[in-house]
């Protein structure tokens, strides 16, 4: 498929009623439990996607996260092929994926945190040669294109070491380009900033973003670091148990699932303010104070308008909870 056609197509990913289940062995414990499980063996069904349904357009950044077990992978791996579900529709790039594994190969890409495709005691350079072959790229359309993902991902002075050398941000920028020769028209990014420092997870978000703004390549990002979800993904799809909890604007989650917002203020005189219902003082000194307030029940206007009536205030700040807490909200309800 080439972009021009990849542009006109409205949805990159379209799942209708997806379900899978896996038959999992059962067995009592102890000595007497695995001399009965051999004799004869029970199984029971459990389900690991439930008639999961959501698209995702061409060029979109999508957050897809969920608590481990909760049916990530299993999508995943349906969305790339390698599963076959049990019962649905699931089109990608509008190809079955089971039935058009090899054809769809040529425009994903896949980066996986914890499962690295470079080759460890070569240099990231052998790799990338070798997967042009393997993507049967034009050698003059590859030497453009590593050219340009080189500059881009800041690697020209450690292509050519030993990727075990190398720091794991390092790795993991090699990584990403890796998984973009082939110019993919859809990127499957897994925990792509496990274990890196502050520094390396901020530049490797901001290419994530480059890549998807310049390229128009659609991601799905999964990862349990929701400074990822929040700073890389305006949408994010929340799955639980095998079905879908949640799908919308990020920014809708904290109106949606987190009822409360943090209040500080600090005056020129002494603060006057007195204990409310559905206000919680978390903390008061005699010029500042720290206030929790229930939006849902009572306006966040209101105090703010008392504070600022009723004292000489120079500094007031309002604090959203943080995404950790919300997901885990999401997960609760």
């Amino acid at each position: 498929m080439d972009n021009k056609q990849y542009k006109n197509l409205a949805e990159a990913i379209s799942i209708k009623d997806l379900n899978k289940s896996f038959k999992v062995r059962q067995k009592d414990s102890g000595f007497k439990g695995f001399c009965k499980s051999i004799i004869r063996s029970q199984y029971k069904n459990v389900d690991a996607v439930k008639n999961i349904s959501f698209n995702v357009k061409s060029g979109e950044l999508v957050a897809f996260i969920g608590p481990n077990g909760a049916g990530k992978s299993t999508t995943l791996k349906i969305l790339s092929g390698i599963l076959y579900p049990d019962s649905g529709e699931v089109k990608v790039l509008g190809l079955n994926p089971q039935k058009n594994r090899k054809k769809l190969a040529y425009d994903i890409g896949t980066v996986f945190g914890q499962k690295p495709q470079l080759w460890f005691h070569l240099p990231a350079m052998d790799s990338f040669n070798l997967f042009a072959r393997i993507y049967e790229i034009p050698q003059e359309v590859y030497k453009k294109r590593i050219a340009e993902l080189i500059k881009k991902f800041e690697i020209e002075d450690i292509v050519d070491q030993p990727v075990r050398k190398l720091s794991l941000g390092q790795r993991m920028r090699c990584e990403i380009v890796l998984s973009l020769i082939h110019n993919p028209k859809i990127l499957f990014l897994d925990e792509p900033t496990i274990g890196l420092d502050i520094i390396a997870k901020k530049n490797i978000r901001e290419l994530i973003r480059e890549i998807n703004d310049k390229e128009n390549t659609t991601i799905i990002l999964t990862s349990h670091d929701m400074d990822d979800v929040e700073k890389i993904c305006k949408r994010a799809v929340i799955i639980n148990k095998g079905s879908i909890i949640y799908d919308g604007k990020i920014k809708d989650l904290k109106n949606n699932y987190i009822k409360k917002k943090t209040v500080k203020a600090l005056s020129e005189t002494p603060i006057r303010f007195s204990a409310r219902k559905n206000v919680k003082i978390i903390k008061k000194s005699e010029f500042g104070i720290k206030i929790e307030i229930n939006t849902d029940k009572t306006p966040i206007k209101n105090i703010i308008d008392y504070l600022l009536k009723n004292n000489q205030i120079i500094d007031l700040t309002i604090e959203e909870p943080e995404i950790e807490e919300i997901i885990e909200a999401v997960y609760r309800k």
